[in-house]
């Protein structure tokens, strides 16, 4: 999701640390383990931050990290980004604080053998636009759907028109990494799930009760695009929609995966997973790999 202007703020009061690749170890199963990603991947505000660059909100506990540090693999490479979109994959993506992270797909090489690439929510500022406009829609209409009807124009859903056009944007992508690391196990992994599958929590998902339906379904859309995606190109879909069901933002007693509304610069970015979330969703990546 986009969050650049939230980093700006967050970021000067995180305590900063920075971080090596785990060493490398002759018993891995994997030389090259390269993660590709947006900040469902990279894990802003989670600590601890990594500095390369710092506006990127890379986590050493984000569910790469948890995977490459459980495989003990060879050498760890994370290019994920706060921000990023499926362009970024290809061209430089400027990130708060005056960092810039390379095009991601720059980190593969012809012997990299496992990629996991988690993105797509940011294509068409999809989820972006959903952050910034919900929360404020609600007090409208609190048991309507207010922000489905900001979004809809002459009865055309304009957010899962843009989704839509993420499909052929993870196509082009996977067509890229088998051409650079054709030897390579790619894992498309799944975005898990925000939101909860009956009932509300205003005070941690400050959408209107008829939005909570609405908003999970572009989620799934989203996820579906993703796995589209990578059947077509005969690669692995994670699935992390159905195992972080009851670890939604609305969970409680710890059970949460899901950030809810208040961002926190030492704890997880809003609407962004916490630490649990990341070794939830390594857990399943994992799962799949073994």
């Amino acid at each position: 999701m986009r969050i650049t202007r939230l980093l700006v703020a967050g970021f000067s009061a995180a305590i900063l640390l920075g971080s090596t690749a785990p060493a490398a170890s002759a018993a891995a199963k994997f030389h090259h383990y390269v993660a590709l990603g947006d900040s469902y991947t990279s894990g802003p505000f989670i600590p601890v931050q990594r500095l390369d660059p710092l506006g990127c909100g890379r986590s050493t506990a984000n569910y790469p990290s948890v995977v490459s540090d459980t495989l003990h693999v060879g050498e760890f490479t994370d290019v994920s980004c706060a921000g990023a979109d499926t362009t970024h994959l290809t061209r430089p993506q400027k990130v708060p604080l005056n960092g810039t992270n390379a095009p991601q797909l720059d980190a593969l090489r012809f012997d990299t053998d496992l990629v996991t690439i988690g993105i797509g929510g940011n294509d068409f500022d999809v989820f972006g636009r959903l952050i910034e406009t919900c929360p404020g829609l609600r007090a409208s209409d609190p048991t309507g759907n207010p922000c489905e009807d900001r979004f809809t124009t002459n009865g055309v859903d304009t957010v899962k028109t843009a989704v839509r056009g993420i499909q052929p944007r993870i196509a082009a992508a996977l067509a890229a990494i088998h051409q650079r690391s054709p030897a390579a196990r790619i894992l498309v992994v799944g975005y898990p799930r925000i939101l909860p599958e009956n009932g509300y929590c205003p005070d941690i998902l400050p959408f209107a009760d008829g939005d909570y339906a609405w908003l999970n379904q572009i989620e799934r859309d989203v996820n579906k695009a993703l796995a589209d995606a990578a059947a077509d190109a005969d690669t692995e879909y994670v699935d992390t929609w159905g195992p972080s069901r009851g670890h939604d933002a609305c969970a409680r007693g710890g059970a949460a995966w899901i950030n809810g509304k208040d961002e926190n610069a030492f704890v997880a970015a809003a609407y962004h997973p916490l630490k649990a979330g990341m070794a939830g969703v390594a857990a399943v990546v994992l799962k799949a790999l073994r």
